[in-house]
């Protein structure tokens, strides 16, 4: 044993540093020295006790974090960069139907798809985007077209950000003629993962929706990120449906639910308990703390022991006009709905945004540690709490050891 730690310490010592980032300030606070070889993280030392054998970056005491985790968002829906559209008040209240019907007309005269990704890519990286999740329409009126064109600007930006892609069945899957054909299809073809829409709501039978979602997740062997708008009691039924689903087919940790409004509208031990059930099932819940709706409690349900991640979700498209792509501000926005003063409570917001995102996309290689992809962003400030709050624009972005944005701008090589 002894043997062998020594050789793996000569084998690190002999590892060349093609990148050394000097004085970069971590979250404890302290200076260090990292490098970077093979676009992974291979040496942090205390800042000064570093020798360069490549190349030296002075980061000058910026703050260094992470690659934020965007992980819910519509690169096939936004009209970010393109002619503005006003927004269109749905008949009475909020009705998903009628707002996925203003989309098809919207999407139909808007700018081609490849074109607007790219934009909503560029909006993101710039921020600080590192890995996203992305949701594509799948469904019976664009079928896999809307797939294929955003499979190959992912393909393009490969060397910028790392996408997933769910399957989304925007239109329903019971109500939409061949779209659980179409989601097999569609991981086939390359989707990383299955999603669902409103199994109770929208198609009206939630054991046959999620009968559809689980049967190809289990077939294909992805995961799950099912969309649920569904509030109150009826939301919380149709959690209590996929928990169960999900702890009988030992998918523990493979499933999300995104937005999980219904979690908003419980009370004292009512919350309580659906989210113990929820941490008990490993389901992953996304909120990006709508504003205008109850929302997931963030302190409750990570005191459970739920993960919770976070997404800019629709960027200026037919569901709002809103949305910056920048997942620091998400947080700055989650500690503001939650009611999050303290500075643990900042340091909580922000682990949305990075670690609790990195596990639940399940994402190798994600943080700054030894081994780690290095993929970072510099910012202007002393700490994570004032970074929370202050959301400074001044940033760099680092993918595996290259420069790919400065303050909102992507540089491409």
């Amino acid at each position: 044993m002894a043997a062998l730690i020594t050789i793996l310490a000569m084998e690190t010592e002999l590892t060349a540093i093609e990148t050394l980032f000097t004085r970069a300030k971590l979250a404890d606070g302290s200076l260090t020295d990292i490098g970077v070889s093979g676009g992974r993280i291979v040496s942090m030392e205390p800042a000064g006790t570093t020798s360069a054998t490549g190349a030296t970056i002075d980061l000058e005491q910026a703050l260094v974090v992470p690659g934020f985790v965007e992980g819910h968002i519509h690169l096939d829906t936004s009209f970010y960069g393109d002619a503005w559209i006003p927004h269109k008040p749905c008949t009475d209240g909020f009705d998903v139907h009628e707002r996925v019907a203003f989309q098809a007309q919207n999407m139909a005269q808007a700018a081609p798809m490849d074109v607007r990704a790219r934009n909503q890519l560029d909006l993101c990286i710039g921020n600080g985007s590192t890995q996203m999740r992305s949701h594509v329409m799948v469904d019976g009126s664009v079928r896999l077209k809307s797939l294929e064109t955003v499979l190959a600007v992912r393909e393009e930006y490969r060397d910028l950000i790392d996408v997933q892609l769910v399957a989304f069945p925007q239109s329903g899957i019971l109500k939409s003629p061949s779209t659980p054909q179409l989601m097999d299809e569609a991981i086939s073809l390359g989707a990383d993962l299955v999603g669902g829409l409103d199994p109770a709501s929208f198609d009206r039978d939630v054991e046959g929706h999620l009968a559809v979602v689980f049967g190809i997740a289990e077939n294909h062997g992805v995961e799950i990120d099912i969309h649920l708008h569904e509030g109150s009691t009826l939301g919380l039924f149709t959690i209590e449906q996929i928990c169960a689903r999900t702890r009988a087919l030992s998918m523990q940790g493979h499933v999300a639910i995104s937005h999980a409004y219904g979690l908003g509208d419980l009370q004292g031990d009512a919350a309580r308990r659906a989210a113990d059930l929820i941490a008990g099932s490993g389901v992953s819940i996304m909120t990006n703390a709508p504003g205008h709706h109850a929302f997931p409690p963030v302190a409750l349900l990570r005191a459970a022991g739920v993960t919770v991640f976070s997404g800019s979700d629709n960027i200026r498209d037919s569901w709002w006009p809103y949305g910056d792509g920048d997942m620091l501000n998400r947080a700055m926005m989650i500690g503001y709905r939650s009611g999050f003063f303290t500075d643990d409570e900042l340091k909580a917001a922000f682990d949305v945004v990075t670690e609790s995102g990195a596990k639940a996309l399940r994402l190798e290689g994600y943080g700054l540690n030894i081994g780690a992809k290095a993929d970072f962003v510099t910012l202007k400030a002393e700490h994570v709490p004032e970074a929370v709050v202050a959301v400074p624009k001044e940033r760099s972005v680092y993918k595996a050891g290259k420069l790919v944005a400065r303050n909102g701008a992507v540089i491409r090589r």
